[in-house]
């Protein structure tokens, strides 16, 4: 059967097949591959049984079952696979066809292979898509970037499968060649940070307050009907909610040490190739790490002292003044995420459209929440903005919050329990409204040592000087820098 398909999809793992059985429901026949061909069968007599599928046991098959302009998508790790899948797929294509990738690819990858498709007079996507398998299945939310004359080509696909908000689609196109997944880290890596955030709540109210599941559960499911409500919320209630077989708490059984697959490593990577403070988020991925080191905290628990949690206030509204907090580092992580993709977009000539991309995420994404409409409406309003921090909402938000956040963090600090990504946005933020940082001295005490220069308060921008601090070192300078 030829020219039939309106998409092939090479990978049959978890996020494959449950988006290639959404595609399906939408109207459209989709033709399927993978490199364990067995897999293929298995699904076409499985779940995709009686449906609009096609099975194809090699590439050539499933390219020649397609309609013109091909569009192949690949949903496999990320790496060398997928190098590997182009040069197979290439062949069997013709100027106008679409190679897509939606796995969690790298985007400096993504570059290169959107320069490298299109030297083959080939097209080239790298989409972003967040939900997981539920997400997958029912309507993710899809960042999709790269060659700009393959949007118009699979967006009636795109947009049909994606999540919806509001009637709106989860799911734009994003800009130049890696923006796509570029978007995507940076949404991973807020994720990271809500996750830690909801985690050290969680501690502060398991270990300071003494709180069962039980409690904890009824917190969580207040703030989910409210300003906090959001999707990462919902399912700590519903974790915290969560009894085995012989009714027990299952969150209690797990073991506290972390895993992660790279992405929060990569957007605090990119922060600091882009000399961005995305402090928040870089704790938050070693906060991971730090968990990860299971057998060495047990060791240093027997060892190392420090205060005994113990709480005399009032529990309620001191859990109030955990929302607050909760809320205003939440500020915090989606301000610093922004100002990386707006470091980016200058970096790398990428066109963002940054309050639609807050729409992308409102739903089917890991991060969706109902948060996400008003940072649409602070670049809706200035599109300019420099920090979500600046904007008329946020700032009265976080200056509403401001005490009890200052309470949370000391509180924590003094009984002993870390807050590393809550106490980071705090400090960021104290840091941002300071006019005047110790960075003179810092930079006095490198040119002691190193004649890298500085500037001057009472001359001009852009003018480096150097002291001769010792009376020993010349006039002889470094060059400069500006980060």
């Amino acid at each position: 059967m030829e020219h039939v398909a309106d998409l092939g999809l090479i990978g049959l793992a978890v996020m494959g097949e449950n988006l290639a059985l959404n595609m399906e429901s939408k109207g459209f026949t989709v033709a399927v591959y993978n490199r364990t061909v067995s897999r293929v069968d298995t699904f076409i007599s499985g779940r995709g049984q009686g449906k609009r599928f096609i099975g194809a046991h090699s590439i050539e098959e499933l390219c020649r079952s397609l309609k013109r302009p091909r569009k192949v998508m690949m949903l496999v790790k990320a790496g060398q696979a997928v190098d590997d899948f182009i040069e197979q797929i290439i062949p069997h294509l013709e100027p106008g066809d679409v190679i897509i990738d939606g796995g969690n690819t790298h985007f400096p990858d993504t570059i290169r292979r959107t320069a490298y498709v299109e030297s083959r007079g080939l097209l080239y996507v790298g989409s972003g898509v967040s939900g997981g398998e539920e997400g997958a299945l029912n309507g993710p939310s899809m960042m999709p970037g790269g060659s700009h004359e393959a949007w118009e080509v699979i967006k009636p696909i795109f947009q049909a499968i994606c999540a919806k908000a509001d009637g709106a689609p989860c799911c734009e196109w994003v800009g130049e060649n890696g923006a796509g997944h570029f978007v995507k880290m940076v949404h991973n890596g807020i994720e990271y940070g809500d996750m830690q955030l909801i985690c050290e709540v969680y501690q502060i109210m398991r270990d300071l307050l003494g709180m069962t599941a039980g409690q904890m559960h009824e917190v969580f499911r207040q703030w989910n009907e409210g300003e906090l409500g959001s999707y990462l919320i919902e399912i700590t209630r519903d974790i915290l909610a969560y009894r085995d077989e012989k009714g027990e708490v299952t969150l209690d059984r797990i073991l506290d040490t972390a895993g992660q697959k790279g992405t929060g490593k990569w957007t605090a990577v990119a922060a600091l190739d882009l000399g961005i403070p995305l402090t928040l988020i870089g704790e938050s991925v070693f906060a991971r790490c730090l968990s990860a080191l299971k057998d060495e905290r047990t060791t240093a628990a027997r060892q190392l002292t420090g205060p005994r949690p113990a709480f005399d206030g009032n529990r309620t509204a001191f859990i109030n003044d955990l929302q607050q907090a909760l809320y205003a580092s939440k500020i915090v992580s989606y301000a610093q995420g922004y100002l990386l993709m707006r470091e980016a977009a200058r970096e790398y000539g990428w066109n963002l459209n940054y309050g639609g991309i807050a729409l992308m995420w409102r739903g089917g994404c890991i991060i969706r929440s109902v948060f996400l409409g008003k940072i649409k409406e602070a670049f809706l309003h200035e599109p300019t903005l420099a920090n979500l921090l600046l904007d008329p909402f946020f700032r009265e938000k976080v200056t509403t919050a401001q005490a009890s956040w200052r309470k949370v963090v000391a509180t924590a600090i003094l009984n002993g329990i870390p807050v590393p990504s809550m106490s980071a946005g705090l400090a960021y933020f104290d840091g941002y409204r300071t006019e005047h940082l110790p960075a003179n001295l810092l930079q006095a005490q490198r040119d002691y040592f190193g004649a890298h220069t500085y500037e001057r308060t009472d001359q001009p921008r852009g003018q480096f000087f150097h002291t001769n601090w010792t009376g020993k070192g010349g006039d002889t300078a470094a060059s400069t820098y500006v980060v």
